[in-house]
Formats: C-alpha cells, sequence, structure tokens
C-alpha cells in the first residue's frame, strides 16, 4: 500500500505552487490597473475629439467604454479575491496538522465564486470612485452644451 508524501512549508514544491499563485494574484492586479489605464486613454480620445468637433451630443458615446471597462476591472478584482482565497486556504492546509498532500500541488483553482464576489468588486473603493469620476466628467461635458444653450453663447 503506497501512501502519499506530505509536503512542508520549506519543500520547494510548496514554494513553486505558491509562486504560481502569486503570479496569477500579479496577473489579475495588472489586468484591473491596464483596465483603468485603456479606459482613460478611450475616454479622453472620444472628448478629445468630441471638443474638437463641437458636438457635445457625441460625449456620451464615452459611458460605452467607461460602463465596460468598469465590469472588466471588477471581474478582474473578483478574480484576484478568489485567488487570493485559494492561496490563503492552502496556506491554512500547509500550517494545519493534515500538511499538503500531492494531489493540493499544482492545482490552479479559484477559491469561492466569481459571480459572488463579482458585486463586492463593484462595490471596491478601487472601482467606483474611479469610473465615478469618468462618468462625472462626461456628463459635465455633455451639459456643457446644453448650458451654453441655455446662456445664449
Amino acid at each position: 500500500m503506497s501512501t502519499q508524501p506530505e509536503y512542508d512549508a520549506n519543500s520547494e514544491a510548496v514554494r513553486t505552487h505558491l509562486t504560481i499563485l502569486q503570479d496569477v494574484i500579479r496577473r489579475m492586479a495588472d489586468n484591473s490597473a491596464s483596465c483603468k489605464n485603456w479606459c482613460v486613454v478611450l475616454v479622453a480620445a472620444i472628448l478629445v475629439l468630441v471638443a474638437r468637433t463641437d458636438t457635445t451630443d457625441y460625449a456620451l458615446l464615452a459611458l460605452l467604454p467607461t460602463l465596460l471597462f468598469l465590469f472588466l476591472d471588477a471581474y478582474y478584482l473578483a478574480l484576484e479575491q478568489v485567488f487570493r482565497n485559494s492561496y490563503n486556504a492552502f496556506v491554512l492546509k500547509l500550517h494545519s496538522d493534515g500538511g499538503i498532500a500531492l494531489p493540493d500541488l499544482y492545482v490552479v483553482r479559484p477559491t469561492g465564486a466569481v459571480n459572488k464576489q463579482l458585486p463586492v468588486s463593484l462595490r471596491s473603493t478601487a472601482v467606483w470612485p474611479f469610473y465615478l469620476m469618468l462618468v462625472i466628467a462626461i456628463a459635465l461635458v455633455w451639459k456643457f452644451d446644453c448650458i451654453k444653450a441655455l446662456l445664449g453663447f
């Protein structure tokens, strides 16, 4: 009867597994930051075109990339959180009396449901203030034309 070996915190396999999980978490955080960068670039480009052509009604087009990147950003944050949960669960199991067995290694699977974490991510202070400010800027550009028309400019 063969028994599976248990791995401790000093095992190279355990350290490699933790490194893999850390890399996945880092990639999700980088993707979240990229969403914000691309959103600013696209919204700024649309608003510059609106300003140059003096057609502020088209400023509302900037809401499309803003909303798309808002949900994509929240999705990446949700993925990051479920992979953090996976990392923490692995470390807790490592420090428990049972230890880590071979089937626990090199399985990169999120712990928890992304769809349950997504609403939490949407309410995160890493998401809503940023996108709220973009929506306010878009609304100001759009309303500026209405204000100019009311004032007779």
